[in-house]
């Protein structure tokens, strides 16, 4: 009767602990939250309560397994086991802790200031910073379990390790695409050449970047596609980025106009339109003849906006309402093509 009541009581006390634990600092981090508003961090460390339990059912399982007195043949398997998920849990624990104070270390920043692309650039770093531990754990995870799991491994590991340096230079030549990626990815995101959330032209293509990883980044084109680069070219190859040195930025609109045209009643236009537009920010605007050609005259009008999204729609009202203006009350300004009647050929003499 003992060997079966004595397991039970030791395997029943220790998961009672491991839960009272887990439930109690639950209560003591919702209590916290409550107790200060003005910081997330207790709130969104209360995700770590299930990788928090596991960690400390598995981790005394394994300190009460003699305790049990079980005597089985399997005795090292199960503890192994028990290991291995307490390394597990350790891994997701220490991710998600990583994930709560890079989030709310960002809610925080983003607080205290309004430049939006020192915001954007604290997010892009913290990104890249949370995917490199959550890589560096996983792979460290995945190498602990596999000795634990299978011990013949670790025999195996001492003579790989006699020839690691050879190891090391085929794999370095084998992954040179991938490590040259790592490398681009960790110098945009502490280089501050580009940033989650700027508006940048690659390949002919306007959009957002949304996401930056160790090896790609995602930018997100104007008609929600998806455009999908490895980060070494942002290294290596040329590219706008509008939000570069700040969000604001000057559009323009050109218009090929007839050389009668009344520029400056198209200026004063101009000018009394963009009064009304919130779209404008008010700090430039202008209309000049900027070329000519025997048939036409190229007319640009310039102006400023807070942003990119703004520029946009900014620019295809102007081009709308002038030309619209136009038409409506000096139809002629607009460019026309001269025509001329050909008399017909005279029949050729046979």
């Amino acid at each position: 009767m003992e060997e079966v009541l004595r397991p039970l009581i030791v395997f029943g006390v220790t998961l009672v602990v491991t839960v009272t634990l887990g439930l109690l600092t639950d209560r003591v981090l919702c209590y916290s939250a409550t107790k200060h508003p003005r910081t997330r961090l207790p709130g969104l460390l209360r995700r770590v309560q299930l990788p928090l339990q596991i960690l400390l059912g598995s981790a005394g399982l394994q300190l009460t397994y003699p305790l049990a007195e079980l005597h089985l043949r399997q005795d090292e398997v199960i503890r192994n086991i028990l290991a291995t998920a307490a390394i597990l849990a350790a891994a997701w624990l220490t991710i998600r802790a990583v994930d709560a104070v890079a989030e709310n270390t960002l809610d925080k920043y983003a607080g205290r200031t309004a430049d939006t692309a020192r915001v954007r650039r604290l997010h892009t770093q913290l990104t890249l910073v949370r995917r490199i531990v959550t890589f560096i754990l996983a792979l460290t995870s995945a190498a602990v379990v596999m000795l634990l799991l299978f011990p013949g491994l670790r025999t195996l590991g001492t003579s790989l390790l006699a020839s690691a340096g050879v190891i090391g230079i085929i794999a370095g030549v084998a992954a040179q695409s991938t490590l040259g990626n790592l490398m681009a990815g960790l110098q945009i995101a502490f280089g501050d050449s580009v940033k989650i959330g700027d508006t940048v032209v690659v390949e002919g293509e306007w959009g957002t970047v949304e996401e930056i990883t160790l090896s790609f980044l995602t930018v997100r084109i104007w008609d929600d596609r998806r455009l999908t680069m490895p980060v070494s070219y942002f290294n290596s190859k040329p590219y706008e980025n509008w939000s570069r040195g700040g969000s604001q930025i000057t559009g323009t609109v050109f218009l090929y106009l007839d050389h009668s045209a009344p520029v400056a009643d198209l200026r004063d236009h101009l000018r009394e339109y963009l009064r009304h537009r919130e779209d404008w920010d008010g700090r430039n605007w202008n209309l000049l003849v900027t070329d000519s050609t025997p048939t036409s005259i190229v007319v640009r009008a310039s102006m400023s906006a807070r942003n990119s999204d703004d520029v946009w729609t900014l620019r295809c009202a102007v081009r709308e309402e002038l030309i619209g203006w136009l038409t409506t009350h000096h139809p002629y300004a607009l460019p026309k093509i001269p025509t001329a009647l050909v008399n017909s050929m005279p029949a050729m003499a046979e």
